[in-house]
């Protein structure tokens, strides 16, 4: 799908990959209604792509969008300031809690925004999409949701649900004009990656350790780029970090060895916190 003269909504676009993507959106042709729970930031992202420009080209919208009708009130601030919506970006996400440790509480919050948040998007944007024979969602998972990440189990499993809805969703309406996309990156250099690096357990240290020393860190304006790339294309898994898909494939060849080696990894990482 080619982004210019589409309606867009990013969320988590206050900062990051959101933010990143909502300005590749915008100098590529698109207009875009950027969301997110920080109302100043998103606010500001908003007003950096306004500026200067005869015609406003981005909104901002300070919601929850684990919420259905946050969600809803996206679809029509869309609709009212751009028009239909073409693409949504599922990107707002949450690290989560370490460990067996996390609660109900704990659990039901990282449900709700890194998978039941794509869910009720998806419920709501779907059918139009198929009436209108045309629409994109990108959901942003993680390489957590290929491969596991160390420390968070909630990270972990909510971002390979999040893998499996896009599969699901690629698969159960990708011959009715609904175009998906899954991106899995490793390191990139936003706040959520650095987020467990000061704290007291060695746990969430070594989940941050593993993403930063397991390959490049990326700039989110590279990220941004590299999806842009895929919607063009129509592609739908989306690797910036292409040895995401070789790890991925000896996890698959020998799912026993790989779990020895993910245990050895682990044990390095904490003893490197020694």
């Amino acid at each position: 799908m080619q982004v210019s003269g589409k309606v867009a909504i990013v969320t988590g676009g206050g900062s990051g990959i959101g933010a990143a993507l909502s300005a590749a959106l915008v100098r590529d042709g698109a207009r875009v209604v950027v969301a997110d729970l920080d109302e100043p930031a998103v606010r500001m992202v908003a007003d950096g792509l306004n500026a200067d420009r005869s015609e406003p080209v981005a909104a901002a919208a300070a919601v929850d969008v684990s919420e259905t009708q946050a969600i809803r009130h996206l679809i029509e601030l869309a609709d009212r300031e751009f028009g239909p919506v073409d693409l949504y970006f599922a990107n707002a996400g949450i690290l989560g809690a370490v460990g067996l440790e996390a609660d109900e509480s704990d659990w039901a919050r990282s449900i709700d925004v890194n998978l039941m948040a794509h869910v009720r998007a998806a419920q709501l944007l779907v059918p139009e999409w198929v009436r209108r024979g045309s629409g994109y969602f990108i959901s942003t998972a993680s390489a957590a949701g290929l491969l596991t990440q160390v420390g968070s189990a909630t990270y972990s499993v909510t971002k390979h649900a999040a893998v499996g809805f896009a599969e699901w969703l690629a698969v159960s309406y990708g011959d009715q004009g609904v175009r998906v996309s899954c991106l899995c990156p490793m390191g990139v250099s936003t706040k959520l990656l650095y987020a467990g690096q000061d704290s007291d357990d060695p746990r969430a240290r070594a989940a941050t350790r593993a993403v930063t020393t397991a390959g490049q860190v990326l700039e989110p304006a590279h990220v941004a780029d590299v999806v842009l790339e895929a919607i063009d294309a129509e592609r739908f898994l989306i690797l910036p970090h292409p040895a995401v898909l070789d790890m991925y494939r000896h996890k698959g060849e020998d799912y026993d060895r790989w779990l020895h080696g993910m245990r050895r990894y682990q044990e390095s990482l904490y003893h490197a916190d020694r």
